[in-house]
Formats: structure tokens, C-alpha cells, sequence
């Protein structure tokens, strides 16, 4: 057996390195019982390596390549187009023509072959490489054979292939290639079967397209297929389509297109029992290899061949269930407004904790809603809660209509009775002192843990902390702090609900919510205006913050004229916010306090955009405005039949707004407070790993569970191999877009907004902010590249607090995700911004800098 050149039955899953992801993959389908893989070899990557690695005006150009970025697309066409021109000129090995002419000889020279790239790092579990090097159909005779190689060689520099490696992290000097020789099958049809819903994502869903003739009419999208969907072995649906063209191949070699007769474009391309019999060897496939596969295969002389299978990586992982049963999984990520991955260490502080039942999948977190979606309490429940986020509860219904969930047997349970807001605020006092207690208490909470945890270390400090966390737990579902903002959002409810009833005003609550006290987070926004204050009248130190890099900045402010102020301005805001961050509810995220150059951006922005004293003054615009509000809507209630009593109560309401709304968001302040602490504390265990060699870098600790810390903190031994995996796995997940809601099966459940009489062209969300606002639409993903200017829109995925910086310098907000009550519409609301959230795809769907038109009170957005 040569290293040049491998037969399918000579390979073994070792080989990835010799014969690519495709190569190994037709090894493994040829040796499974009943699957017919058309005979073939692979020329490997040791001939790939011979043939070029030693050609020196090759390696200068990998050199320049490997130095080339994303958006460097004219060189790395430049470049990409020489190699491929190296490439073809050079000779093919003798040694590996002689290997390929002797297995051509085994298998008929006369015949003809498929000529397929096969890369090193293609059709795995975590990238598919799909369509990235070239294909060849019919190729006949050796030396066709031979220059097709050296094709497939060259194609590993196509531009899309060497766009695709430089977007994944894939090194070109890592890369390489084998070539996959393959017997054509002229097929009387062909096609692709998915093993689980591409679509839905489903995986007890089987989706079969086919058509007629060679597969590369359908793969390149000349044609249009059946489609058929199985489950359990049973047809559920057949879409069948008008094919008018097909491809097949010549006899002398190279392919053709033809026209199919008229009456047989709407022909069914497989019947029944061959769509059945096809469904059952992808359960077969999928079996051997373990994951969903995609699978290409082709029909003659009415045997299935199967000519490719590869694992499916756009399917979001299920999460783990200890049963056989259903359940429905939704995302917490969309409800804290953080939708990024999370590590292993932030997921295992978040799951110390929450008391709900939570699944990991992805590197997020799900709630398993399954026992309360079993009883009519609990779903009529759960769907309350859900009418904040209508995608949510909507993706609910479905599967209750679908009867997913079986009510539990002889559920006797009654509905629960329905309450007015009234009747929920009856026993709460109005005292505002019960807010600016409850905080007090919290930050003395806090003071001690910095205190305390100064001398601990080993074991000792993880022990402390599993200690603390349990008071976190207390001051976090303290049920005076629940009550408090609780009452707030049912009186919130209360007036828009009146408002509306009574004056035909909707969403009057936006406006009296205000400027209200006791809003950290809104506060940590406002205060960084006064920052800008501090920096504005000193030239020489903006000159110097324009050209800031690094995070020791800060020390080389003390020269600078003004520089003084400037270090004592930032150091005093981060000592109160500086535990905060985009992503902040994952303990491993980069806090402010340890990248401080992340806030020059926001700070120069608002010294551009705002005049001084603009904190100051937006606080008191927006106080104002609800002063207003509420003198209009209670001289309006005055007006009508009973009026002055529907006026008391809804002043009474507004006062719980104004005296308790505030209170929404300090919880979670104090909390990655508390995290912050942790971490460092941690951190400083981490530099003793280090150190003791069992880590590598502090910051490896994050790719830990903290009970895998906890062993490793005792005994100072760890497996290299888990942190790499885990890094390799992170990055996986950081390509993966969460579902709002999933179930058991793997298919993500979408609901939709039902509304009516809107602008045909308009982007739909939910309204959680009124008013209306046109204006640039910035589309930013990552806050530290935020450049705004005065009367931009943020077009976001998401924003937790740690978004709130920008907040100040914007007129209008669309994001992706969110609720009523969730981060960015609370502060929204507060600032006085119009504001649509759940906006699906928002950020692909708006481009940066048009000019949008946000439609806070009806919850859309236009593109101008």
C-alpha cells in the first residue's frame, strides 16, 4: 500500500491528515454493510505536498497570502490567482503518476470518473468546507485524469476557499490537499437527503431532493427538486417540482445539459417505496457516523449509490435530557438579552445561581418549560409571562396546538383565576425608603465580601465562594426586591392598560417612566457625560485619547496638561461601574476595570456629540417630560364620568412607577458586582496555576466548569487536552444562533407578529419604546467599534448594561432580540428613545449608514 495514493477499502479513520474529511468519509461509507459507494481512490496529501512544497516561488507566495486579511479582497485574488498558476505548472510526481495509472488499471482506465478536492479540514463536525474546491464530472482517460489533479490541487486557492479559511481561522500552511478519483454512476437521478430537517432542524425529519440526472444541476441550483419529508418511516409531504433541464454526462467525457419533455418535468422523480428505502439507508448513515448527516447519492439500474456524506454543522446542538420524552427548551440568553456564548466557568456560576431547571446547548443556556407546558396552571402561566416576547409565546402555541406536550393524565387542575393589576398592588406599601434600603443593604453586602475574600486561597477560597454565592442567592430572590419591581411593571401594565382603555392613549407609561430615581444603569450612562465634562476643555488630552491603544493609557495621562483630572474622572467611574461589560452575565467577559481603552470611544463621542452638563440635563428634560405626561393624562381622567376617582388611582399607579421602576435594574448590578469580585479573587488562584505549570495562561480557568476548578485548585493536575477542546468548541458555538425555542427533536419553533394595516415594506418587532425617530442606521455588533454621531439610530443584535454608554449619544434603538421589560427597553424608555426590539435579523436586514424610520409605539421600522 503506497502513502501516494489510497483505495477507498485501504483507508482507516486515522487518515484525516492523507486523505481529507471527503476521502475519509467515502473510505468509511464504502466498509458499511448494504451502502453501495461507487469504487474509487484517493491521491493524498503526501503527493499534494511532493509535488509543491518545495517550489520556492510557491512559499513566498503563501507567505504573502498568510499575512492578507478579510477585507484585503483584491490582493488575496491577486495572490490566490499566482499560486493557482504555480500550481498547474508544476509536474506531477512520477512516482504518483505510476500509483494512479495502477489503480486506474484496477478499475478500468476506459471508464470514466469523478475528480473531487478533498481538504484536510472539510466535511468535519465543525466545518464543512461545502463547495470551497472544485468538482469534475466524466473525466475520461489518464491523462484528463492526471490534469484534473493538478485542478483540484490548484482549487485549494480559489478565493472563496481562501476567503473561507481566513473568516474560520484556518491557516493556509495547515491546509492540505487530497484528491478524490471516484467511478462515475450514470444516474437515471440524483440528489441530496438531509437526515435531519435543514429547514426546521428537526431530527426525526428526513428531507430527500431529488432529480433527474447528475446531481450538479440541483447542487448548483440550475434546477428546482422534489422534496420529500419522512418521519418514522412515513411520507408527511411531497413537494414536487417542475424540472426542465437535467445534466448528463458524454460518452467521449465532460457533461451536457438537456431539456426534459414537457410531460415529464412534473413527473415524480422517486416513488414511494424508493423514497422509503432511501430514508432508511440515511438512518443507517447517520447511525455509523453519529450526527445528522448530509448526504449526496444517485440512482441507476434502481440501486442507491451514495457519493458523499458529511456531517451537517449548521444544526443547533439539543440539549442533554435524562429521559426519552418531549421537551420544549427556551432560550435564556434571549431573555437576559445576551445571545453570545458563554464559557464553561460563566455557565457554571450562572447555574450555582438560578433556581430554574437549565440545560446547556451551544454554550447557552435553555429553561426545560416541559412540566409546566403538562398542565393547563402551567401553560396558561407560562404564556402570560410570554406576551412580553410574542415570538416566544407564539413558538408556545404552536406546540401546544400541535399537542407536543400531553397534558398529564386526570389533570385536575383549574385555571388560575384572573387577577387585576389592582388586586396584585393592594398590599404593597408606596414607601419609597423600602428601594434605598433594600441598595444599602446590597452594597454593605458587597463591602464585606471584598473584605473577606482578601485572605483566602486554594481550597479555601473556593469553598468561600460557593458559601457566598448562596447570599447572592438571598439578596438576588430576596421577596421584598421581587416585590418591589414587581409591583412596578404590574402598575406599568396598569396604566398602559387604563390609558388606553380609558383616553384611547397607548404605551403612557414610556414617558412617565422617565428619569426616574434609582436607576444604576441608566445612571452609569448619564455619568459618563459628566466624564466627557471633566475632558472637554483640555485639547491636548482628546489629541492623546484619539491615539490611545492600550490600557495603560491611563498612566501616561499624568503628563498631559488637564491629565490629572482626566485619570481621577475614569478611575472614579470605574470604581463604581466598572465591574461592567458587554456580555457581563459571563463571569469570564473582560470587565472595564481590566480594559478601560473600551470606554475612550464612548467618552470621545460624547464629547462630540453632546454639549456640557448634557447628563445633568437629559436627567431633567426626561424628568420634566413625565411631570407633563402625568399633569396631561390626569387633567384628561378629570374630564370623564367618574373621573376624579379614575385620576386618584392612576396616581397612585404612577407613583409605584416613579418610586419603584428604578429598582429594575439594580439587582443585576449588584450581582456582576459580586462576580467581579470573584473573578479577580480567582484570577489570582489562576496565576498560581500558572506558575505551578499546570496552565498555561490565568485566563485558561475560564474553559473550566468551577467544580473541574475546584479539582484542579486541589490537586494541581489537569489534562492540557480539555482547555484546547474546549477552546475549539467555544469557537464553534460563537458561530451558532441560539433559538428563542426548541424542542427535544431538535426543531426550532418561530412565532411570528401578527399585526395589520402596516406599510407593506415594514421590518416588524415588538414595540417596547414610544414615539417615532428617522434617522442613520448604525449597525454595530460589538460595542468597542461604536463611531456615532449625533442622531444615529444602534441597530444591534442585543444590549445588556453594558450597552447602556452608548445609549446617551443615540436618538432611536432596533436590536434583535429583547422583551418588554427586558434591558434596552427599560433604558430606552427611561432616555426617552423610540425603540422596536425583536427584530428578526435586524442586523442583516438593515444595512449601515441607510436611513431608517423606528416606529416606537407600533413596533417597526422602514427603510427610507
Amino acid at each position: 500500500m503506497s502513502s501516494l495514493v489510497l483505495g477507498f477499502q485501504e483507508m482507516d479513520t486515522t487518515q484525516l491528515s492523507l486523505v481529507g474529511g471527503k476521502g475519509l468519509n467515502l473510505g468509511e461509507l464504502s466498509k458499511i454493510e448494504g451502502i453501495h459507494v461507487p469504487e474509487g481512490f484517493c491521491v493524498t496529501t503526501t503527493g499534494y505536498r511532493k509535488a509543491i512544497e518545495l517550489d520556492e516561488t510557491y512559499q513566498a507566495l503563501l507567505d504573502r497570502l498568510t499575512m492578507l486579511k478579510v477585507k484585503e479582497r483584491d490582493q488575496i485574488s491577486e495572490v490566490s490567482r499566482r499560486i493557482r498558476e504555480v500550481i498547474m505548472g508544476v509536474e506531477i510526481p512520477s512516482d504518483v503518476v505510476i500509483a494512479v495509472t495502477h489503480y486506474l488499471s484496477q478499475l478500468g482506465e476506459e471508464h470514466a470518473y469523478a475528480v473531487r478536492s478533498s481538504a484536510t479540514a472539510e466535511d468535519l463536525p465543525h466545518a464543512s468546507f461545502a463547495g470551497q474546491q472544485d468538482t469534475y464530472l466524466n473525466i475520461i482517460g489518464r491523462e484528463a485524469i492526471l490534469q484534473h489533479i493538478s485542478k483540484c490541487w490548484a482549487s485549494l486557492f480559489t478565493d472563496r476557499a481562501v476567503t473561507y479559511r481566513i473568516q474560520n481561522g484556518f491557516h493556509h500552511r495547515q491546509i492540505y490537499l487530497s484528491v478524490v478519483v471516484q467511478r462515475m454512476i450514470v444516474p437515471q437521478a440524483s440528489g441530496i437527503l438531509f437526515t435531519a430537517d435543514p429547514i426546521t432542524s428537526n431530527r426525526k425529519i428526513i428531507s430527500i431532493d431529488a432529480s433527474f440526472g447528475l446531481g450538479e444541476a440541483l447542487v448548483s441550483g440550475l434546477v428546482s427538486a422534489d422534496c420529500y419529508k419522512v418521519h418514522d418511516e412515513e411520507i408527511v409531504e411531497k413537494q414536487i417540482a417542475a424540472k426542465k433541464i437535467a445534466i448528463y454526462g458524454l460518452k467521449e467525457g465532460g457533461t451536457e445539459t438537456r431539456q426534459i419533455d414537457p410531460d415529464q418535468q412534473k413527473a415524480q422523480t422517486l416513488h414511494e417505496q424508493q423514497i422509503l428505502q432511501l430514508a432508511h439507508l440515511g438512518r443507517q448513515i447517520e447511525k455509523h457516523f453519529g450526527c445528522p448527516q448530509d448526504i449526496e447519492w444517485c440512482l441507476a439500474d434502481d440501486i442507491f449509490y451514495i457519493v458523499q456524506s458529511r456531517p451537517i454543522t449548521t444544526l443547533y446542538p439539543i440539549p442533554e435530557a435524562a429521559d426519552q420524552a418531549n421537551h420544549v427548551y427556551l432560550s435564556v440568553g434571549h431573555q437576559q438579552m445576551m445571545t453570545d456564548p458563554i464559557k464553561p466557568l460563566g455557565l457554571s456560576f450562572y447555574l450555582m445561581i438560578t433556581p430554574a431547571p437549565m440545560r446547556k446547548a451551544g454554550g447557552r443556556l435553555f429553561v426545560d418549560v416541559a412540566p409546566r407546558l403538562a398542565s393547563l396552571v402551567g401553560r396558561e402561566a407560562l404564556l402570560k409571562t410570554m406576551e412580553s416576547d410574542p415570538l416566544i409565546k407564539g413558538a408556545l402555541m404552536t406546540i401546544i396546538d400541535r399537542d407536543f406536550m400531553k397534558l398529564l393524565p386526570n389533570d385536575q387542575t383549574a385555571p388560575i383565576p384572573s387577577r387585576s393589576h389592582t388586586d396584585r398592588l393592594a398590599p404593597f406599601v408606596n414607601d419609597p425608603t423600602i428601594v434605598t434600603d433594600l441598595i444599602k443593604r446590597n452594597q454593605a453586602s458587597i463591602a464585606e465580601l471584598q473584605q473577606n475574600i482578601q485572605a483566602k486561597s486554594g481550597s479555601d477560597l473556593i469553598d468561600f465562594i460557593v458559601e457566598d454565592i448562596q447570599q447572592l442567592k438571598k439578596i438576588l430572590f430576596d421577596p421584598q426586591s421581587t416585590a418591589v419591581f414587581m409591583t412596578a411593571m404590574n402598575a406599568t401594565s396598569w396604566v398602559n392598560e387604563k390609558m388606553n382603555e380609558w383616553l384611547g392613549e397607548k404605551n403612557a407609561a414610556d414617558t412617565l417612566s422617565q428619569s426616574v430615581p434609582h436607576n444604576v444603569t441608566s445612571e452609569m450612562g448619564l455619568a459618563l457625560l459628566d466624564v466627557a465634562d471633566v475632558i472637554r476643555p483640555y485639547p491636548e488630552v482628546i489629541d492623546y485619547l484619539q491615539q490611545a491603544k492600550d490600557d495603560n493609557f491611563l498612566d501616561e495621562l499624568v503628563r498631559l496638561n488637564g491629565g490629572r483630572e482626566t485619570q481621577e474622572a475614569i478611575s472614579n467611574y470605574l470604581s463604581k461601574y466598572g465591574m461592567r461589560c458587554a456580555g457581563e452575565i459571563d463571569i469570564s467577559k473582560t470587565r472595564w476595570s481590566e480594559k478601560p481603552i473600551t470606554l475612550v470611544p464612548m467618552i470621545l463621542s460624547n464629547i462630540k456629540n453632546n454639549e456640557p452638563n448634557a447628563g445633568k440635563r437629559k436627567f431633567e428634560q426626561g424628568r420634566q417630560e413625565a411631570l407633563d405626561k402625568e399633569k396631561e393624562l390626569l387633567g384628561r381622567l378629570k374630564q370623564l364620568p367618574d373621573g376624579e376617582k379614575k385620576a386618584a388611582e392612576t396616581k397612585r399607579m404612577i407613583d409605584i412607577i416613579r418610586n419603584f421602576i428604578g429598582y429594575r435594574e439594580y439587582p443585576k448590578y449588584g450581582m456582576v458586582s459580586r462576580y467581579f469580585i470573584y473573578k479577580q479573587a480567582l484570577l489570582k488562584e489562576a496565576e498560581q496555576l500558572v506558575q505551578a505549570g499546570v496552565i498555561h495562561d490565568k485566563e485558561d480557568i475560564y474553559y473550566l466548569s468551577f467544580e473541574e476548578l475546584n479539582e484542579v485548585v486541589r490537586t494541581n493536575k489537569l489534562d492540557d487536552q480539555i482547555i484546547s477542546k474546549r477552546k475549539e468548541e467555544y469557537q464553534l458555538y460563537d458561530k451558532l444562533t441560539p433559538p428563542r425555542v426548541l424542542t427535544s427533536d431538535g426543531e426550532i419553533i418561530t412565532g411570528t407578529y401578527e399585526r395589520e394595516n402596516l406599510p407593506p415594506e415594514a421590518i416588524l418587532g415588538l414595540p417596547v419604546s414610544s414615539g417615532v425617530i428617522e434617522g442613520r442606521a448604525r449597525v454595530i455588533l460589538n460595542m468597542e467599534e461604536a463611531d456615532l454621531e449625533e442622531g444615529d439610530i444602534l441597530v444591534t443584535a442585543f444590549t445588556d448594561p453594558g450597552w447602556t454608554a452608548l445609549f446617551v449619544s443615540i436618538k432611536g434603538l432596533v436590536t434583535e432580540v429583547g422583551g418588554l421589560m427586558t434591558h434596552g427597553a427599560v433604558i430606552a424608555r427611561e432616555y426617552g428613545l423610540p425603540a422596536v426590539v425583536g427584530v428578526e435579523n435586524a442586523t442583516k436586514r438593515i444595512k449601515d449608514g441607510q436611513r431608517i424610520r423606528v416606529h416606537g409605539t407600533e413596533g417597526y421600522v422602514e427603510i427610507l
